[in-house]
């Protein structure tokens, strides 16, 4: 017979990946700590209460990521926590700091809860592809970071954030000598992204001709990559930052069919065909992933 799964915390739960990751949780027979903003996505948080009527392996809690206290009530009794964090509204520079300040109260409060083993942390591809020059750069994997300075001239704010808060959670994890390992995700598909996480998705894709030409736009399926998240925490071996794609977007076909599926966020022209047949070299690398994907089949 299967021991019972141990209790893990998610932590924002009414997050567009936040939410299938606690329905992934679940549905693996985990029992789930789902923390909740008041800020969070309506759609999202009337789901999750729905749930919690009829899972009784899924217990709530309200939090606000800059009260310190409320993560630790919300941590208490976790072995490790998904933290993956999105502002339900625009992104700007006051947004940026707000996404940093609770990314170090997140990973200080697991400091601080007896029994946490790992943390999960959902980054993004953005604080890995922006600086001057992408395309003098071949290979774009886990040891890049988006330049500060660059980011901040263009006003690509989403991808500030991401690399800030990034880069907090990891000189304090390193410093509290915490287990943790980043999954840097594409741009986000999945049922009813459109609607319930539009501008992040937006927020994402500006500069989204200079991703498509440099090699450097992707996208991820919502449901792999929450496989590839619990299987990061499953898996003792993991370690360090994971580029989590499934394709990247270098056609003008390709690029038709993500604006498609991001429809009515996105418009096109009516009847709109593609006219180009170029393809842009491919910088961005994940042999990690890989490695870790194929463990998934064993």
């Amino acid at each position: 017979m299967d021991t019972q799964k141990p209790t893990v915390g998610v932590l924002d739960a009414s997050t567009y990946v936040g939410f299938w990751i606690l329905k992934g949780l679940l549905s693996r027979g985990y029992t789930v700590h789902a923390a909740i903003q008041n800020n969070g996505e309506p759609e999202i948080v009337k789901k999750i209460r729905d749930m919690e009527t009829e899972e009784e392996r899924l217990v709530l809690f309200s939090v606000d990521v800059l009260d310190y206290h409320s993560i630790l009530v919300a941590l208490k009794g976790c072995c490790a926590l998904f933290a993956s964090f999105d502002s339900s509204d625009n992104y700007d520079e006051k947004m940026v700091d707000l996404e940093v300040r609770g990314a170090i109260n997140v990973v200080e409060a697991c400091a601080q809860t007896d029994g946490l083993e790992k943390i999960v942390f959902t980054s993004s591809l953005t604080a890995a592809i922006w600086r001057e020059n992408i395309s003098s750069q071949k290979d774009v994997d886990e040891r890049c970071w988006s330049n500060q300075e660059f980011c901040k001239k263009m006003k690509l704010w989403y991808a500030l954030a991401k690399t800030l808060s990034e880069q907090a959670a990891w000189a304090l994890a390193v410093d509290r000598m915490l287990n943790m390992v980043s999954i840097n995700a594409g741009l986000v598909l999945g049922p009813a992204v459109a609607l319930q996480n539009p501008r992040s998705t937006i927020s994402y894709l500006k500069g989204a001709a200079q991703m498509y030409e440099n090699g450097v736009l992707a996208f991820v399926d919502v449901n792999f990559l929450v496989d590839v998240h619990i299987r990061a925490f499953e898996d003792h071996s993991t370690s360090g930052r994971y580029l989590c794609f499934n394709k990247i977007v270098n056609t003008e076909e390709a690029a038709l069919k993500l604006a498609e599926s991001l429809s009515p966020l996105i418009s096109l022209p009516p009847r709109y065909e593609c006219q180009g047949t170029e393809v842009y070299a491919e910088r961005l690398r994940n042999k990690k992933l890989n490695k870790l994907v194929e463990s998934m089949a064993y």
